[in-house]
């Protein structure tokens, strides 16, 4: 892997975290693209995770403050119901993750046939939720266990996290811009679960360094993550994901004809 390689990796990690279009499907069919760009593995996933997830902080920071200090109030109070909601998200990705991780394995590495295919089922989804015009609710209990269900399945690539799970808020009914918001902040512990899981596994250990490439790769992924963050919320707002849809159609598709 070279600087340009990092750096193309870091703006597709950047882009598609947010972006309703699938970062693990893009990253797949980014490696079949550019050929073996794997020799850093965990480390270079590690650290592109770990850039989206910090540009998620730092866009939210308000957010997390103001959670975290009702937290520490120790009352029943909106913040303590919020983050309740957010770990109740959790359960269906943390169960299929942890019970199901050698199976999911098998759906990458190269797998360009199955992408393109998820990539439809994103596309359609978005489609659905971006004709839904009653969004008014807010984040309930349940409605939080269904959009963790939406999270879990997101976890095969060309499935969008991020595209499941505001999808699925919209067509529950659920107000726009709040589900954005939730959408966003649910992964973020997740996003550092999983890179702990990574940090002690033999691949990530077994991983070459190279602090250049890897420094391009994180700012590229940082700042780039920051700009599709806010592009999001405000597209979400405007009930524009029928863009998207017709980019992971399109894509989709040439996934399928190119692994053919």
């Amino acid at each position: 892997m070279n600087w340009i390689e990092s750096i193309i990796l870091g703006i597709i990690q950047g882009l598609t975290e947010f972006l309703p279009v699938s970062s693990s499907g893009h990253l797949e069919l980014a490696k079949t693209i550019l050929g073996n760009i794997d020799n850093q593995g965990m480390l270079m996933t590690v650290v592109l995770h770990f850039a989206t997830a910090l540009s998620t902080v730092v866009i939210f920071r308000k957010d997390l403050y103001a959670i975290f200090r009702g937290l520490f109030s120790f009352k029943w109070n909106h913040e303590t119901k919020f983050s309740l909601k957010i770990l109740i998200s959790m359960i269906p990705a943390i169960y299929v993750g942890l019970i199901y991780d050698d199976l999911i394995e098998t759906f990458f590495n190269g797998k360009i046939l199955f992408v393109g295919a998820m990539l439809l089922v994103t596309g359609f989804i978005l489609f659905l939720a971006d004709r839904s015009v009653n969004t008014n609710k807010p984040v309930s209990f349940k409605f939080s266990i269904i959009i963790g269900i939406a999270q879990a399945i997101a976890i095969l690539p060309g499935i969008s996290r991020s595209g499941a799970t505001i999808a699925t808020s919209v067509l529950l009914g659920i107000d726009r811009s709040k589900a954005a918001r939730f959408s966003f902040l649910m992964v973020v512990p997740l996003i550092f679960g999983k890179m702990a899981k990574d940090i002690i596994s033999d691949d990530f250990l077994s991983s070459s360094i190279n602090v250049g490439e890897l420094s391009v790769g994180f700012l590229a992924a940082f700042f780039t993550g920051l700009f599709a963050c806010k592009l999001m919320i405000s597209l979400v707002k405007k009930s524009k994901l029928v863009y998207f849809s017709i980019y992971c159609f399109v894509v989709g598709i040439l996934a399928i004809v190119l692994s053919i």
